[in-house]
This record gives structure tokens, C-alpha cells and sequence, in this order.
């Protein structure tokens, strides 16, 4: 949804086709098959190897927020629970833990284990007791009240990472009077490689991908497009490792006005061989493409 409300952002500053297809496309709209070839090589040659490519493999890295990780998922908060968290209306009312472990196990889905580094009990209930930035209304008498901690221990919570779902360890917090537990994600920032962000001016050319069912060398993407814009189907580059892929889109010389909407739509492309465990990159921004569309 963030990704989409940043180009609807960009699209809606233009009107013709060809302001559209710039924006989508950034410099490689209706690249010829040579000029996708020698970019999705560029691509491919800077991704392998470099310090982006160890973390995202062998390292980690967080696709969501690691903090705050909210309440478990049990039920509707209540009302006067989001405010009075929103207002930070915390209050201890039992000792916590002092016997934090430091470190904690991390299993990846490949079987390997890794030690983290983790935050105290101590310095989660800091960090999410603090009173939000902004406050728009400070606590009404009836529809704020303290949050009372009476207890914490240590946990599990999910967490998707560039290697997969995990389970990582987090700090649990009973609250009086909330069936919900407050969760708090364990494993110290440090810890954590931050997500590779693109190049000013790089636009991405698909946004999200899937293996066809049954069929493990077809690729489903997921892309956006002009409204006058025109798909000549999708490419992918290949090598032993990596796939970079985009789909050929080619705005229409002959309309001067065009609707300022974006689209969406999927497209498959078959590869040489089954995807595997190659990683997919972008080809206009370089980047991995996630494996996401089942989930949606």
C-alpha cells in the first residue's frame, strides 16, 4: 500500500502519457532488448557480491518494523487501550525480570543458528511506554486510563526477513484488564542491517513476484503502468544466481492527453531453467523483488 500511494503521489503531478510513462518507467521505458540486456548485466554485476548481497543472504534483515511490534494478535484492542497507549498512561506496577539474558538463538529457515544481542526488559518498557510525538488530545477522564504492567517474560514473536518468516525473541507484557499481551521485539538493533534502499531517481519496474503453481521456471509479476501505456510482455535476465527482471512498457506517441492513473496488472515470464534459490532484482532499481504476491 506505501509503495502505491508514492507513485499514485508522483503520477498525479502529470497529465500527458509521456509524463506518466517517465515517472513509472524512470529512463528505461521501452528500453529495446539490448538496452535491458546490458542494464539487468550492470545490475546483476553490482548486486553480486557486494556487501547489499552478503547481508541479504547470510545476514539480517527486517522487511517490517522491528519496533514496536504491538499487541498480539488476540481479539480487538479496545478503544481506550490504543489512546492510552498513544499518550504513553503506562504504569509498573510489579518488578520486572532482572535476570535478562544478553543473548538469545535466532534459526533461520535454512537450518543454520545465529546469536543476537538483546535489549533488557527493562529497555523495551522504556522504549513503548514513551508518550507518542504528537498528542493531539490528552487523555479524557473516560476514555484514557493507566495501562498497569504486572508482569513480563521472554518470548517469541514472527518476523519476515530477507531469508525467510522467523521466530525471534521478544519481551511480553501482561497489561490489567487487556486480554491482548503487549509485545516488544528483543533483538538489539544493532544487530539488524537496515534494508537497501534505491538510488535517487531509480524507479521500480516490478514490485512483487510469485512462482506460477506447478510451474517452477514461470515467474507471476506484479508491475505499474500508464494509462496509455502499452505492455509488450516481460523480460527476465539470468545467471547462476540472480534473475533481474521488467516488464517492456511503451507510452503512445499519437495521444497528447492521458488520464494521470496508474495501473497495476501481473504478467508471467519463463525462465531458462526452475528460479531456485536465485534471488530476483529489479532492473530499474536494482534491488531485490519480493516474494509477496500469495500473501496479498
Amino acid at each position: 500500500m506505501r509503495r502505491m500511494i508514492a507513485y499514485l503521489s508522483l503520477v498525479l503531478l502529470l497529465s500527458s502519457c509521456g509524463g506518466v510513462s517517465q515517472v513509472l518507467r524512470g529512463g528505461f521505458h521501452g528500453a529495446s532488448a539490448d538496452e535491458f540486456e546490458d542494464r539487468a548485466r550492470e545490475v546483476a554485476e553490482r548486486w553480486q557480491g557486494s556487501a547489499d548481497d552478503r547481508a541479504w543472504r547470510k545476514g539480517f534483515v527486517a522487511l517490517e518494523v522491528l519496533n514496536p511490534q504491538g499487541w498480539a494478535h488476540v481479539g480487538r484492542i479496545p478503544a481506550w487501550v490504543n489512546r492510552s497507549s498513544h499518550n504513553g498512561a503506562w504504569r509498573l506496577v510489579a518488578k520486572l525480570p532482572e535476570d535478562s539474558p544478553d543473548r538469545a538463538d535466532v534459526r533461520w529457515p535454512d537450518g543454520e543458528v545465529s546469536q543476537v544481542p538483546l535489549i533488557t526488559v527493562a529497555s523495551a518498557y522504556a522504549e513503548f511506554s514513551r508518550p507518542a510525538d504528537l498528542i493531539e488530545e490528552e487523555c479524557p477522564a473516560g476514555g484514557c486510563r493507566p495501562l498497569r504492567v504486572t508482569g513480563a517474560r521472554l518470548g517469541k514473536v514472527p518476523l519476515e526477513t530477507s531469508r525467510g518468516t522467523i521466530q525471534v525473541p521478544a519481551w511480553v507484557f501482561t497489561v490489567e484488564g487487556v486480554e491482548q499481551k503487549k509485545v516488544h521485539v528483543a533483538v538489539d538493533p544493532s544487530a539488524v542491517t537496515a534494508r537497501p534502499e534505491r538510488v535517487r531517481g531509480d524507479v521500480e519496474e516490478v514490485m512483487a513476484f510469485d512462482l506460477v503453481a506447478g510451474k517452477p521456471n514461470e515467474l507471476l509479476l506484479r508491475y505499474g503502468y500508464g494509462a496509455c501505456d502499452t505492455i509488450h510482455g516481460a523480460r527476465a535476465y539470468e545467471t547462476n544466481r540472480l534473475v533481474v527482471v521488467d516488464v517492456d512498457e511503451r507510452g503512445s506517441d499519437s495521444v497528447e492527453v492521458c488520464p494521470a492513473i496508474l495501473k497495476t496488472a501481473t504478467i508471467t515470464v519463463t525462465l531458462a531453467r526452475p528460479l531456485g534459490d536465485r534471488l530476483v532484482l529489479d532492473s530499474g532499481t536494482g534491488l531485490p523483488v519480493l516474494r509477496e504476491l500469495s500473501r496479498r
